[in-house]
């Protein structure tokens, strides 16, 4: 494990219990046979009530109060809001690394819990105490909670607010220092889960070293704006090691990692907000591997969209326009839970329901870019699609594309092996596929969303579908050359020819060889796919035995 930045927090204070409830002190009796309560059974009782309060009250009010001067809640009051009311049930209150000072929790809050009535394991990282850093009791506790579960196959969800490894300089301490080295358990267990159940690592203050590698490995990994980072190191050791001044924001927050990086799915404005989009994001999902997702009961069943549908595409196809008009007039209440929507814009991602059924959504959007797939949009797709894959949410796959970009530049980002990531996960899918052909589909861009050869259950195309090799305007750029140069108006005989050609790459000419299921009017559109749905319900695909692929 890296090491993590020395902790702002110093040691937490050792808060004074309140005065816990001390019963009426007459021994009385009970509901167990009528035997008296001993007044030992009451002193210990209150004292266990006394360390419940302790540890409650975390870093003390000082500390609590720079938590929310600072724009962030605390990890129990994270944890509140996430749960259904009721439903949180501690594991690890007593555990600490040491005996003096007092270190409540040993600042990580662990337990089981509920959302939306279905149960999850849920680890808060408290900065609060000691900056929410590492230790080695509660590494323990969180051990014990991946242990749960993937042994019981619910989602695990961390809410990480930390300053990465506990480093204490202490002498009495410094021989626990190495032993920071067993804590690399926590990602191959990571490993061990991936796929198998949903993980989720919020990104609700900063996450350094080894709290960085969580949501590195985590599933969804939504960010709060302003108050949350995550780098494997912080400004403290990037100082020490290579002389950069950096702030955390600066280094890791969360523009560079939803914007430039990749490593972030979603950038949010408050802990209240992070702390839906969790609950949104896990509706979609099954408990596990095992389970198909949830279909959403009294949702908008079948119905013939209205006209507007017909007015979201110009009329001349090299015309741009906005991909998040069209998808919100084919899913139910218009609602799109878009994931990485900073990031690679030229393609869209994210979880929607049509009919109730949940549906992972892939699209083009030629308003970036024209639609064009980059080195980033293909890892952006494949890392979306593989997530779908593992747990059963069938796809969809909205095509505008003109292909991949082309160029030098594009070849030394290594486009060739970025595209090829995207290719992989669109062939190896095994959930129900489907494909919408709205305007172009152009060469390998056709291919890696899903065209005929990729199994998609159904593939329809709208009557201003365009489905070739290339656009017209390519072929006439590469076979043209010598026909242009013994004309008088190569402009204009290059138009004629391009007039030419578009009638062989309508819809109708690739319906005709069974390309396509069906030329659709754009209206049809969400009663086709709701048909596929209700058709895949329970699709099976058998595949070669194999250890497993060998992904580009």
């Amino acid at each position: 494990m890296s090491a993590g930045t020395q902790t702002t927090e110093g040691d937490a204070g050792t808060s004074t219990p309140t005065e816990a409830s001390q019963g009426n002190g007459n021994g009385g009796s009970n509901d167990n046979g009528g035997a008296p309560t001993t007044n030992a059974m009451r002193q210990m009782v209150a004292e266990l009530q006394d360390k419940r309060t302790a540890a409650l009250a975390m870093g003390g009010e000082k500390r609590i109060a720079r938590q929310h001067e600072r724009g962030k809640s605390t990890a129990r009051e994270r944890i509140e809001a996430l749960l259904d009311p009721d439903t949180f049930l501690e594991m690890g209150i007593h555990g600490s690394e040491y005996t003096s000072p007092n270190v409540p929790a040993d600042g990580v809050i662990t337990g089981l819990g509920k959302i939306d009535g279905r149960p999850c394991c849920v680890a808060a990282y408290d900065f609060t105490v000691l900056g929410g850093s590492i230790g080695l009791v509660g590494e323990v506790k969180v051990t014990r909670l991946r242990e749960l579960a993937l042994r019981n196959r619910v989602p695990m969800i961390w809410l990480v607010d930390s300053g990465g490894a506990r480093i204490d300089p202490r002498p009495e301490n410094l021989e626990k220092i190495p032993m920071f080295a067993d804590s690399g358990y926590m990602f191959r267990e990571q490993v061990t889960m991936s796929g198998v159940v949903p993980q989720v690592a919020a990104m609700v203050g900063p996450g350094a070293a080894g709290t960085a590698y969580i949501p590195g490995l985590a599933d969804f990994v939504p960010m709060v704006k302003g108050t949350s980072s995550m780098a494997l190191g912080g400004p403290p050791l990037v100082k020490a090691a290579v002389g950069e001044d950096i702030t955390a924001e600066e280094l890791g927050g969360s523009a560079v990692h939803n914007r430039e990086s990749g490593c972030a799915d979603l950038q949010v404005k408050t802990d209240a907000d992070c702390i839906q989009a969790i609950r949104d994001y896990l509706s979609f999902f099954p408990a596990s591997c095992h389970h198909k997702p949830p279909r959403k009961e009294g949702a908008p069943g079948r119905a013939i969209m209205d006209d507007s549908i017909l007015d979201v595409l110009p009329d001349d196809s090299r015309k741009s326009y906005d991909m998040r008009k069209l998808i919100p007039l084919i899913v139910d209440d218009g609602f799109l839970f878009e994931m990485k929507p900073l990031y690679a814009k030229s393609l869209i991602t994210g979880l929607s329901r049509i009919g109730g059924h949940p549906i992972g959504i892939v699209a083009n959007n030629p308003k970036y870019l024209g639609g064009v797939l980059d080195s980033k949009a293909a890892d952006k797709a494949a890392r979306f699609v593989n997530l779908c894959d593992a747990f059963n949410i069938p796809l969809l796959f909205l095509v505008d594309v003109p292909g991949f970009v082309v160029g030098s530049e594009a070849e030394k980002s290594g486009i060739i092996n970025h595209g090829s990531k995207m290719l992989y996960a669109v062939a190896r899918a095994t959930v129900p596929k489907f494909t919408v052909i709205v305007r172009k589909a152009y060469g390998a861009g056709y291919y890696v969303m899903c065209g005929r050869a990729y199994e998609p259950d159904l593939i329809v195309a709208w009557p201003t579908a365009e489905i070739s090799v290339m656009g017209p305007e390519g072929m006439m750029g590469i076979a043209g050359g010598k026909m242009l140069a013994n004309v008088p108006d190569p402009e204009a005989f290059k138009e004629q020819m391009m007039q030419l050609i578009r009638p062989y790459i309508e819809p109708y000419q690739v319906a005709r060889r069974g390309l396509v299921d069906e030329v659709i009017d754009p209206r049809e559109t969400r009663n086709v796919l709701i048909t596929g749905l209700e058709l895949t319900r329970d699709k099976t695909v058998e595949r070669p035995w194999r250890r497993h692929g060998v992904s580009p």
